[in-house]
């Protein structure tokens, strides 16, 4: 048997049900990015990509940058039509680097890859993982998305690999290179056009909330600068959230005044030249933030929680009255209006997960460059900035590790992507002795004890298979965020020594031993990943700042009444271990400033919850009482989702319940038949969600007209858990 035919068996045994390919780390576009001059388009390509052949084919999107690419793709993505059709899907980002990593990452995207064949993929050749992938899709329907191509040899490494797929399989390409486009065996090519004149006025005003308060003369100003963008998307919403934060004549004549006509002829530098308008009107903070975005590698995604800790550890963010994490939130949303950073996830209407344009990002690291605020680790020169205070490295560590960086008082060192390796070689001490935030992802086996020198450091986040972390941890005096992420749902053992960071505020680690003493942890705001046997013995009233908790592997004989204790908790989300069952629930009631709550397991029966809740979410409940008479009582619910949550045929709204409800989700509500909804219930509804409800035939006739949900907001087991 050959390497491929063997690593082909041990896949199987570790997964004998290879997994639905699932959408992994995309440059998707956000809701504000509307989509505009591309209706007629979806459906020609919805036909293609319908159309029964007897054979895999291609549809290559075709278009400079910022033309709506991505946008395109992912509306045909996301389509119900499309979702029906194949149910394996995968999203790929097509990396900056080489076609051995596009290979890697779609076969990561297809199945559930264990340590051991990750590290058996590394030793790859580029034959053997075409085979491999081959071998992984052949009589499988399939659609693969492999966003943002840039190079021929990738292609004609992947068009081998998908060459034996199921009758009907799909892939889409979308790339600027007309000549990848076009070398798709018996392909079908489209290329993005720009936006007319009336397109991209339309798109400019239903970004520019205030263009019905436009005088004449302003009006006339604003169209001449949407002409100038030249057509092309991008541009436009990113200047349309520019002169929404700009009041009067005088202060849109004066953008206007830096903006170059003609900027279509130009594949680049005009159009930059508008996103650098845009850049240069951002506050210092803000200015930072945004450059922020440029360290990450091309189409990673970011969680939003992620940015705003890395923000804070870094200074960005001012100290004043309101906390700080508000403070960074706020940043956030900002740099969101403007359409310089693109919502690619929301959860309870707050954004998760974030990402930029590659033309934005590409923008951020020259910016970056100028001011050396940092520097992206060339392994190819073997080079990176001695003058940069924070570095990111994207391949090659070992490289970057041979550099002498002693000398340097880096302030900030990321690691990403790195495949599964061993730390022992890193001298924490004599590299990293100044730094305040380090990145680590992916790696494996533990850290060692020279981690405890790092004064400084205020932000330490793991990503891969960390069996325990040293107990010098505990020296890290200044450390404010503590996150690992363990792949294969590993658990990882924390030291007592923990309990000894007295300045923590975030502790997010699925930890497998009681941490004693964890109520010395007085600063901590938010809990994450601690199961119920490690919580049973805490005495919470410590935890005065504790604002946030998240509990996993809960079951019937705990009691949660102590989380009662918890006053300044506002966030709580509670998920049963396997099929079991919730204790009493009742001491939810005495949590008075509880605003956000998720519940998934079964619940014998529903409590009474705190009027405080604005947010709430019951996954697998198993209901066999209409929840709709208790929850529709509550004044100030604005979200609801029920997500397998109600066994029963029919729900009843009265009248005046749900007064304050805007958002409302019911999934996979197998046996509801009938929904009875009061005249006066419900008043301010603004969307609606029904999913996988098959025996509610008829929708009602006052919510035809309700907005649909977005479908970031749309829930699924992998999501919870990665909210848990």
């Amino acid at each position: 048997m050959d390497d491929v035919a063997l690593l082909l068996t041990i896949s199987l045994i570790f997964n004998p049900e290879l997994p639905t390919l699932r959408r992994t780390t995309s440059n998707v576009d956000d809701q504000n990015y509307v989509f505009v001059g591309l209706q007629d388009v979806v459906e020609k390509l919805l036909d293609e990509l319908l159309r029964a052949e007897a054979r895999p084919s291609v549809i290559s999107i075709c278009g400079r940058g910022g033309l709506g690419k991505t946008t395109l793709a992912r509306n045909l993505y996301i389509n119900p039509n499309i979702v029906n059709s194949f149910h394996m899907r995968a999203w790929i980002c097509a990396p900056e680097k080489n076609t051995v990593d596009v290979l890697k990452n779609i076969i990561k995207s297809i199945q559930s890859c264990s340590k051991e064949i990750l590290d058996w993929l590394e030793r790859m050749t580029e034959r053997d993982l075409e085979i491999y992938l081959r071998a992984l899709l052949k009589k499988r329907k399939y659609l693969v998305v492999v966003d943002d191509l840039w190079h021929t040899e990738a292609w004609e490494s992947l068009e081998k690999a998908f060459r034996d797929g199921k009758k009907g399989s799909r892939v889409i390409i979308t790339t600027r290179m007309k000549d990848i486009a076009e070398r798709a065996d018996e392909g079908f090519v489209h290329y993005l056009r720009y936006l007319s004149q009336e397109e991209s006025w339309d798109l400019f005003c239903r970004k520019q909330l205030d263009v019905q308060a436009m005088v004449p003369k302003m009006e006339r100003l604003a169209r001449d600068m949407v002409e100038t963008c030249g057509g092309l998307p991008l541009t436009i919403v990113v200047l349309s959230g520019l002169l929404s934060h700009k009041r009067g004549l005088d202060e849109w004549k004066k953008v206007k005044d830096h903006l170059c006509k003609n900027i279509i002829e130009d594949e680049c530098t005009e159009s930059l030249k508008i996103l650098s308008l845009s850049y240069n009107d951002l506050s210092t903070a803000l200015k930072q933030c945004f450059l922020y975005f440029g360290i990450f590698p091309k189409g990673q995604v970011v969680e939003a929680e992620n940015i705003i800790w890395l923000w804070m550890a870094e200074g960005f963010i001012p100290r004043g009255e309101e906390r700080m994490e508000d403070v960074a939130e706020g940043f956030l949303n900002e740099l969101k209006r403007r359409s310089l950073v693109q919502v690619v996830d929301t959860f309870w209407e707050k954004v998760e997960v974030c990402s930029v344009h590659d033309l934005l990002r590409y923008l951020a690291i020259q910016k970056a460059l100028e001011v050396n605020f940092f520097d992206i680790y060339d392994p190819r020169n073997h080079s990176i900035s001695s003058s940069c205070i924070r570095h990111g490295i994207h391949s090659q560590e070992k490289r970057y590790l041979s550099l002498d960086l002693s000398n340097l008082k880096l302030k900030s060192i990321m690691f990403f992507n790195l495949g599964f390796r061993n730390m022992s070689h890193i001298n924490f001490s004599s590299v990293f002795q100044h730094v305040y935030v380090l990145y680590m992802d992916t790696i494996d086996g533990t850290l060692p004890d020279s981690i405890g020198s790092l004064y400084h450091l205020k932000f330490l986040r793991l990503t891969g298979v960390i069996h325990d972390l040293p107990s010098s941890i505990g020296s890290l005096k200044n450390l404010q965020i503590l996150c690992v992420k363990c792949n294969f749902k590993q658990f990882c053992q924390l030291p007592p020594e923990t309990a000894d960071l007295i300045n923590l505020r975030y502790l997010a680690v699925p930890y497998s031993e009681p941490l004693n003493r964890i109520r010395k942890l007085t600063s901590l705001q938010s809990l994450k990943g601690v199961s119920c046997d490690q919580w049973k013995d805490v005495d919470p009233v410590d935890l005065v700042n504790l604002q946030e908790l998240s509990m996993i592997s809960i079951t019937k004989s705990y009691s949660l009444n102590n989380i009662s204790n918890l006053k300044n908790l506002s966030t709580l989300k509670l998920l049963c271990y396997a099929d079991e069952s919730f204790p009493s629930l009742e001491f939810l009631n005495s949590c008075h400033n509880l605003k956000k709550l998720l519940l998934e397991g079964r619940i014998e029966k529903l409590p009474l919850f705190p009027n405080s809740i604005t947010m709430l979410t019951l996954v697998d409940s198993k209901l066999m009482e209409d929840p709709m008479f208790i929850l529709g009582m509550l004044p100030n619910l604005r979200n609801l989702c029920l997500f397998r949550a109600y066994q029963g045929k029919e729900i009843i709204c009265s009248d005046n319940s749900f007064s304050q409800l805007k958002f409302l989700s019911l999934d996979c509500l197998w046996n509801l038949e009938r929904w009875n909804l009061a005249t006066s219930a419900m008043p301010l509804i603004k969307a609606l969600r029904i999913d996988r409800c098959l025996k509610l035939n008829q929708i009602l006739e006052r919510m035809k007209d309700v907005e649909p949900l977005p479908i970031e907001e749309k829930l699924n087991a992998l999501k919870l858990f990665n909210h848990i």
